[in-house]
C-alpha cells in the first residue's frame, strides 16, 4: 500500500511516515501543494492524506485536480480543530471521502487509510478472493486451494496490486514504481520485478493455481483470465 502524505508540520510529517512505514505502509511526504501536483502528475496513490492549510495554497486544489483527472485515489482530510461544517461540506464536495481532526492518535489514522484503501479497491474485504486464491490483507497471508504460501511482504503487495489491476497491462516501471516509490527513479534498470514476478508465479504455480501472470512481451504484465 502506498500513500501520499502532504502536511507541512515537519514534527507530524515524520511521526507519520515513521508508523505508518513501520507498519508496513509505503509513506512519501510533500509539504506543499504545488510539490503534491507534481507528485500525483508521476506517481499513483492508493490513498492521500492532505492537510488544507498549506503554506503555498490550500489543499482544496489538490483535490479539485484530482477530481479534474478522474483520479480515483482515496483523500483523508487531516485539518486542526474549528474546521466548521461548511468547510467539511467543501471538502467532500471536492472529493474527500474521510475527515480527521488534529490531534489524532496514528493507529487511528492507519486505521481509516486500510479502510478506505478496502473500500476503494476491494468493495470493503479483507479478504480478497480470485478463484482458488485467498489474500487475507490484515493477516498478510496467500492461500492457494487449502495450501498456504510462504510469501514476502513485497510479493504480496506485488500480487495485490496484479489482482486489483485485472486485465490492464502494468509496466515494468509501472510496478517498479509501486513497490519502490521514488526509489524506483534511481535504478538503472527494472530487472527486479521480473524477479519478483518470477518468484510470485513460481509460489503460487507450486501451490496449484491457474497462471494468471500473462506477460505482455514489450509492454509488461497483465493478471487475467484470458488465454493471450
Amino acid at each position: 500500500m502506498k500513500i501520499l502524505l502532504v502536511e507541512d508540520e515537519q514534527f507530524l510529517s515524520e511521526s507519520i511516515k515513521d508508523y505508518l512505514s513501520g507498519n508496513g505502509i509505503l509513506c512519501q511526504c510533500v509539504d506543499k501543494v504545488a510539490s503534491a501536483l507534481e507528485k500525483i502528475a508521476d506517481y499513483q496513490y492508493d490513498c492521500i492524506v492532505l492537510d488544507l492549510g498549506l503554506p503555498d495554497g490550500s489543499g482544496l486544489e489538490l483535490l479539485l485536480a484530482l477530481r479534474e483527472q478522474n483520479r480515483n485515489e482515496g483523500v483523508i482530510i487531516i485539518t486542526a480543530n474549528g474546521i466548521t461544517l461548511e468547510n467539511k461540506i467543501e471538502g467532500f464536495n471536492s472529493g474527500a471521502d474521510d475527515y480527521l481532526t488534529k490531534p489524532f492518535e496514528l493507529a487511528e489514522l492507519m486505521v481509516r487509510i486500510k479502510a478506505l484503501v478496502r473500500r476503494k479497491q476491494f468493495n470493503g474485504n479483507n479478504i480478497v478472493l480470485y478463484n482458488e486464491i485467498a489474500i487475507d490483507m490484515l493477516a498478510r497471508t496467500v492461500k492457494v486451494g487449502n495450501i498456504f504460501i510462504d510469501i514476502t511482504k513485497t510479493e504480496i503487495d506485488l500480487l495485490l496490486y496484479l489482482v486489483a489491476n485485472e486485465n490492464k497491462v502494468l509496466s515494468k516501471s509501472t510496478i517498479a514504481e509501486h513497490i519502490s516509490g521514488d526509489m524506483a527513479d534511481m535504478l538503472d534498470n527494472h530487472h527486479f520485478v521480473y524477479a519478483h514476478i518470477k518468484n510470485l508465479k513460481k509460489k503460487l504455480v507450486d501451490a496449484g493455481y491457474d497462471d494468471y501472470i500473462k506477460t505482455m512481451y514489450g509492454m509488461g504484465y497483465k493478471w487475467t483470465m484470458k488465454n493471450e
